[in-house]
Parts: structure tokens; C-alpha cells; sequence
């Protein structure tokens, strides 16, 4: 699993680095000490997990993050001296899944990784398959075209990714669809139920209103007038 690092303090960026490498040495690790040289490694490397520095020289943290947000396929984690909530609310506002504070406490960080443990046993495949869903997920993805992609059977790949993700595909790729609709229902108050629906690749308001109260037991439009009004 590639790991990107990103902060303007070298020392910051081996501390880090090193608490993170003690607990998963197969992970693949990339620093910057900007936003300039975080996207170009982003360019040239398929990137699962960010860690962003919020005060970075030119474009801040918090703007990189809601660059990276738009993408959709990176999990972002702010990193952050200032334990100040208008910081902490804005992240989540941009999706990010976590904060940390610094001095980096190793224990703080492994409860923030804890959730990544699974997927960086992921095999090679499964890791690529579901790359390909957080990139794709907004068009008509089926369990035969994920597997012509990475050139495997798509009846392997089914009993492959039930046996490592620990759900089936379809599953799986509802959960995550739902999940960006959260964050688009409240991000782009513009847009109506049915083009959020669209977007994430629901094929019917109806369906994606119905899959949509069974998970938060709301619907989309209470959903968003609840959590808009905070």
C-alpha cells in the first residue's frame, strides 16, 4: 500500500515516517515538504493514504486536501499543531477521515491506523480492485470488467475479495457509493437527490433513496437538511 507523508519539517517527515514503518514495513512511503511536490508524486503513484500537513509553505494543507477530496481515492488524515476546531471542522467538511496533533504521540497514530491494518494485508490484486472502484465508482462497474482490468477470472476475483474485504463486491461498492453521497449531499447543496444519485453511480433515485434511509435511516433530503442546519 503506498503512503504518502506530507509536511515541510524534515524531521517531522522521518519521525513519522519511522513510527509508521515500526508498525507496517510492507508499506510504500512518499514525502514531500509541499503541495507542488505532493501532487506530482501523486501524478506518478497510485496513492491509497495521505497524511497532510495543515501549515505548508504556498498552498496549505487544507487546500491540498480539498484538491485530493475532489478525486475522491485518497483517505486524507491532517496533521496539525493547532488543536483548534475551526481547523478540525473544516477537515471533515472536506472529507478527511481523521486528524492528528503534533508532537505526534505513536500511540495516537496506531488508533488512527488501526483501520488500515486489514488493507495493508490486501493483496496486490484486491488493492488494484478497489483503486479502480474509488476511481470508477460513479460509472457502471461490474465484477467482470474490474477483472478484465486486472487480468484475472472474475469468479476468482468474487471469492478473492469476499475472503480478504470481508464483504462481496456489490457490497462493497454500495457502502462506498453511499458514503460519497454523504459528503456530496452536504458539500454541494446545489444539487438535486436525483443528480447526487446519478453522480454515484445509482442507476434510480428510488433505489439509492431506499439503500440510502436502510443504512442511515434517513433520507437523502433529511440527511441533508440535518446536517446542512449544524
Amino acid at each position: 500500500m503506498n503512503i504518502l507523508l506530507v509536511d515541510d519539517e524534515l524531521i517531522e517527515l522521518e519521525q513519522l515516517e519511522y513510527l509508521i514503518k515500526k508498525k507496517f514495513p510492507n508499506w510504500v512511503l512518499f514525502k514531500a515538504q509541499d503541495a507542488s511536490q505532493a501532487l506530482q508524486i501523486i501524478k506518478k503513484h497510485d496513492i491509497f493514504l495521505a497524511f497532510l500537513d495543515i501549515q505548508l509553505p504556498g498552498k496549505s494543507g487544507l487546500d491540498l486536501a480539498m484538491e485530493l477530496s475532489a478525486g475522491g481515492d485518497i483517505d486524507l488524515i491532517m496533521v496539525t499543531a493547532y488543536q483548534n476546531f475551526d481547523y478540525i471542522q473544516r477537515s471533515l467538511r472536506l472529507g478527511v477521515v481523521d486528524y492528528i496533533t503534533k508532537p505526534v504521540i505513536e500511540d495516537e497514530l496506531m488508533s488512527v491506523l488501526r483501520r488500515y491494518e486489514r488493507i495493508g494485508s490486501y493483496s496486490e490484486q484486491i488493492v488494484k480492485t478497489l483503486q479502480i472502484i474509488q476511481k470508477e465508482y460513479n460509472e457502471k462497474l461490474t465484477l467482470n470488467y474490474l477483472a478484465s482490468k486486472i487480468h484475472i477470472n472474475s469468479a476468482y476475483l468474487s471469492r478473492k475479495f469476499h475472503e480478504e474485504v470481508g464483504m462481496g463486491f456489490s457490497e462493497y461498492l454500495n457502502d462506498f457509493r453511499l458514503k460519497q453521497a454523504q459528503k456530496m449531499l452536504i458539500e454541494s447543496p446545489e444539487l438535486s437527490i436525483s443528480t447526487v444519485s446519478e453522480k454515484c453511480g445509482f442507476n434510480s433515485q428510488h433505489y439509492f433513496s431506499q439503500i440510502f434511509r436502510k443504512m442511515t435511516g434517513q433520507s437523502p433530503r433529511d440527511y441533508r437538511l440535518k446536517e446542512t442546519s449544524q
